[in-house]
């Protein structure tokens, strides 16, 4: 039995939202490697949810399939603050 993960927001949300950047967490809780990417919202259709990419990534760290992908709500928060100026 495959296991189910929650579905996420979709890149197109993430664009609208002023997220560019996605965090990704090896889904191996004792690997735990995390890496930001910039721009990365912007390589796939709108219509893509994060979860569904989630089993295409492989950790360079420890070689396990699957991923944690999350926006970095971080640079939207800097990119509100910076439009409103």
């Amino acid at each position: 039995m495959t296991e189910r993960r929650p579905q996420k927001v979709t890149f197109g949300e993430m664009r609208s939202a002023g997220v560019r950047h996605v965090l990704i967490y090896c889904a191996d809780f004792r690997c735990g490697r995390c890496v930001k990417v910039d721009d990365c919202a912007d390589r796939w259709p709108d219509d893509l949810r994060l979860s569904d990419v989630e089993d295409r990534f492989v950790c360079n760290a420890c070689g396990y399939r699957g991923a944690d992908i999350r926006p970095d709500w971080a640079t939207a928060t800097r990119a509100a603050i910076e439009r409103e100026q």
